[in-house]
């Protein structure tokens, strides 16, 4: 029973009930975590060596990046992409626990209800990322960055920084952005294609 469990449930993420929401799998599995996992490293991932400040001392570097990057943007778009999956994940759980095959799910209300909701909170989870990375990494990346510097050392005011590859970071936000809002996008559109379904099992009873 444990093995058809995690048949059904591995079966249920890979081939959710809908056209969209498969699409939504593969273009969530395969374009968007190819993109930060490989782009991603490439563009940011040795950010904090480059990073330089005037003076250049190691202590300030660190210190002043650290105020930068709060949450690195890799980090914070892994776990981004980590916590939009829990709604669907808890949904198949609960469909691989109560043996549902894929087909049933918009033929039942309940079931249906229920997948609507995971899909709702995905919409919710990704609005709330999108508004949470525009509050920490903003819209553009400049080149310098002036940094407060006074609490490491009294006799510094403000000191610029110098910020790598700046215009590829400029770049690379605006594609996570646009990955955001098409996955918006999709999830939207799979929940009009649940209603419309279902009007039409509805309708053939």
């Amino acid at each position: 029973m444990s093995l058809n469990y995690i048949k059904n449930f591995y079966e249920g993420c890979l081939r959710p009930p809908t056209v969209i929401g498969q699409f939504h799998t593969l273009f969530f599995g395969s374009v968007r975590m190819f993109f930060l996992g490989v782009l991603g490293f490439a563009v940011y991932g040795n950010e904090a060596l480059h990073f330089s400040c005037d003076p250049d001392r190691r202590e300030i570097n660190l210190f002043c990046y650290n105020q930068f990057r709060p949450v690195t943007p890799q980090v914070f778009w892994a776990l981004q992409l980590v916590t939009v999956l829990v709604p669907g994940a808890v949904f198949h759980l609960y469909a691989a626990y109560k043996n549902i095959d894929q087909e049933e799910i918009l033929e039942r209300r309940s079931f249906t209800v229920f997948y609507i909701i995971s899909v709702l909170l995905r919409i919710l989870l990704e609005v709330a990322a999108f508004w949470l990375q525009s509050r920490l990494f903003g819209f553009l990346v400049h080149p310098l960055y002036s940094c407060d510097s006074r609490p490491l050392d009294s006799r510094l005011n403000f000191t610029k920084c110098m910020v790598p590859e700046h215009f590829e970071k400029t770049i690379f936000l605006s594609a996570m952005y646009t990955f955001t809002i098409i996955t918006m996008i999709l999830c939207v559109a799979e929940i009009f294609e649940i209603l419309c379904r279902r009007l039409g099992y509805l309708t053939h009873q």
